[in-house]
């Protein structure tokens, strides 16, 4: 056991990264679900260890705790560099970033669960709306993906033949896409991409309906 400890929800998109993450570089950890629809990330508990009382924190062995995907990812990469989740080569590195931070920066905070609970309740858009939002901010970001993934290493995951940064952001963002009812055959790259990933043993481990809080 590596002392980890993983605070996250099962439908979380960054815990979801964090745990692929931690899967591809065969991480054991104590995971502890937050219910974000019960309102348990505004707890005493989890507003000490984020404060955005948000998830995923992760609590390493000597009690210090990390939030934020990028950095646990970042963090992780370092700690446990015999996985890399970046090639060595620098203009490849930079490419994968591009890619996950088109995700980690121009869809995935656009529909998130605060949004749209803010457009909600302080806006008062329905749910229809609220549907069509996030239905064009992924739409928008998932054909510039398709554009960026044109130019990048022939293979069956975002970059080449092996799963990187990339892939640990795009996996999340499909599943949320689909669970929003997004048409993927109009990303035919990206739906392959998935298709490839959802056979790695790490992906399929990392995958929401495989964590102990997964509603089913």
């Amino acid at each position: 056991m590596s002392g980890l400890t993983l605070y996250g929800y099962w439908r979380s998109g960054p815990s979801y990264r964090v745990r692929i993450a931690m899967a591809l570089k065969g991480l054991a950890y104590r995971y502890v679900g937050v219910n974000l629809l019960a309102g348990e990330q505004t707890e005493p508990d989890n507003a000490a260890r984020h404060p955005l009382r948000l998830v995923p924190s992760l609590e390493l062995a000597d009690g210090r705790i990390l939030t934020q995907s990028p950095a646990i990812l970042e963090w992780l990469d370092e700690v446990y560099p015999a996985v890399p989740l970046l090639p060595a080569e620098p203009m490849a590195r930079a490419q994968i970033r591009a890619m996950a931070a088109l995700i980690g920066c121009d869809i995935h905070p656009l529909h998130n669960l605060r949004i749209l609970g803010y457009l909600g309740a302080e806006m008062g858009h329905d749910n229809e709306s609220r549907l069509l939002w996030s239905r064009h901010w992924i739409s928008q970001g998932f054909a510039g993906l398709e554009a960026l993934l044109k130019h990048t290493e022939p293979g069956p995951y975002c970059w080449g033949d092996m799963p990187s940064l990339a892939d640990i952001y795009l996996i999340p963002q499909v599943y949320s896409a689909r669970r929003w009812g997004i048409d993927m055959a109009s990303y035919p790259r990206l739906a392959a991409i998935e298709a490839a990933a959802l056979t790695h043993p790490a992906f399929a481990a990392a995958h929401p309906d495989q964590q102990p809080d997964a509603v089913k």
